[in-house]
C-alpha cells in the first residue's frame, strides 16, 4: 500500500517543494509533511509500520481524545492539540488534532471537519525560505501556533455574542431564557479555558525541552498567544457577570415601575371608595339617574378633586410624568 498516493504529502527542502515523493525522499535531506485525514484501519497500520508509530498513542487517535498533550517517545513526539469551533450557543464542535514530530517528518491526523491543509498551504506561500531553509521542528512549530490562531476566530465570535447579549439585558423583559442564556455562555467560556490551559502547558513544555532549537521562536508566538486568549477569556467573564447584574437591575426596575402603577391606582381609588361607601349609606337609587339628589354632584365634585388632588401631589414628588429634562435639570441641580 502505498500512502503517499492516498493522503496529501508535501515533500520540501531548501531548494524545492513538492507534493509527490517517497519516503526514501527523507533520507536524501528532504523533510516531509503528511496530512492523514480519517485514517482507516490499514492507512493506521501502515503508519505504525512505516515511521514506527506506539501503537498506544495510535489508540488515543482512534478513540478521539480530546485533552491536550504532549508525549515524548524514543524516535519522535506525540502532541494532542485541538480544533474548536463555535457553532451555536448550546454547541460547541471540539476535534482533535494529532501530530506526531520524528526526524525529517511529520505526521498530522484528524477528522475531514478539521482543515489543516489550507493554513499550512498558505504558510509555506508566505514563510517559504524561512520554514523551507529550516528542518522540521520549524515546520512542527508553526503547525502549533497555526491551530492556536485559529482560536482567535472563536473568540470572536464568542464576543459577537456576549455583545448581544449586554444590548439584550438593557432592554429585555423579565426571562428565564436570558438569565439562562448567560449561564450557558459562562459554562462554554469555561470549558475553552480549561482546554487553553492544557494547551499553554503542552507549549510551555516544548519550550522547555527545546529551549536550545534555533526554531524555538514560532513556540514562544504560540506561548504569547494562548497567553493573551486566556486573559479575553476572563475578560468576557466580567461582562458576562456585568450583563448579568445588569439585566436583573433591568428587571428590578420594571417590578418597581409595576408596584408604583399599582400603587397610583390603589392611592387614588381608596379615598374615591370611602367616599362613595359613606355616600351609599345614606341611600341612593343608582339605577336611575333622574332620581339621583343634589348631593350626587357634591360626591361626583369631592371624587374629581381627590383625584386632581392625588395627582398634583404625586407629579410634585416626581413619582409620575417625568421627564428627560426633569432628570436633567435635577443633575444641574446637584452639581
Amino acid at each position: 500500500m502505498n500512502l503517499f498516493i492516498l493522503q496529501t504529502t508535501i515533500f520540501y527542502n531548501h531548494d524545492e517543494i513538492k507534493e509527490r515523493g517517497d519516503k526514501n525522499d527523507i533520507d536524501n535531506g528532504y523533510n516531509l509533511w503528511m496530512d492523514v485525514i480519517d485514517p482507516s484501519a490499514e492507512e493506521i497500520s501502515y503508519l505504525q509500520k512505516e515511521f514506527g508509530l506506539d501503537i498506544d498513542t495510535l489508540k488515543v487517535v482512534e478513540r478521539e481524545a480530546k485533552r491536550p498533550q504532549v508525549r515524548l517517545l524514543e524516535n519522535y513526539t506525540f502532541t494532542i492539540l485541538l480544533d474548536i469551533k463555535y457553532k451555536t450557543l448550546e454547541n460547541l464542535i471540539i476535534k482533535g488534532i494529532y501530530l506526531y514530530c520524528g526526524k525529517g517528518w511529520v505526521i498530522s491526523i484528524h477528522s475531514s471537519e478539521v482543515d489543516l491543509l489550507t493554513p499550512i498551504r498558505i504558510l509555506f506561500n508566505q514563510k517559504n525560505k524561512t520554514i523551507t531553509a529550516s528542518n522540521i521542528d520549524a515546520l512542527y512549530y508553526s503547525m502549533i501556533t497555526e491551530i492556536i490562531h485559529k482560536y482567535e476566530l472563536l473568540l470572536t465570535s464568542i464576543e459577537l455574542t456576549i455583545t448581544d447579549f449586554e444590548q439584550q439585558s438593557i432592554y429585555a423583559k423579565s426571562s428565564k431564557k436570558m438569565l439562562n442564556s448567560l449561564d450557558l455562555v459562562t459554562r462554554q467560556l469555561i470549558i475553552i479555558r480549561r482546554h487553553f490551559w492544557y494547551t499553554r502547558d503542552v507549549v510551555n513544555f516544548l519550550i522547555h525541552i527545546e529551549k536550545d532549537s534555533e526554531d524555538i521562536k514560532y513556540l514562544q508566538i504560540a506561548y504569547d498567544d494562548i497567553n493573551q486568549l486566556i486573559e479575553l477569556i476572563e475578560s468576557y467573564r466580567d461582562t458576562i457577570n456585568s450583563a448579568r447584574d445588569l439585566y436583573i437591575a433591568n428587571v428590578s426596575l420594571q417590578m418597581n415601575d409595576t408596584m408604583r402603577i399599582l400603587t397610583i391606582f390603589n392611592t387614588i381609588f381608596l379615598p374615591l371608595t370611602v367616599v362613595a361607601a359613606i355616600y351609599g349609606i345614606n341611600g341612593i337609587e343608582l339605577m336611575s339617574i333622574i332620581g339621583l339628589t343634589e348631593g350626587f354632584a357634591i360626591v361626583a365634585m369631592t371624587m374629581i378633586i381627590t383625584i386632581v388632588v392625588t395627582l398634583l401631589f404625586f407629579k410634585k414628588k416626581r413619582w409620575i410624568f417625568n421627564s428627560d429634562d426633569d432628570f436633567k435639570n435635577d443633575v444641574k441641580g446637584k452639581k
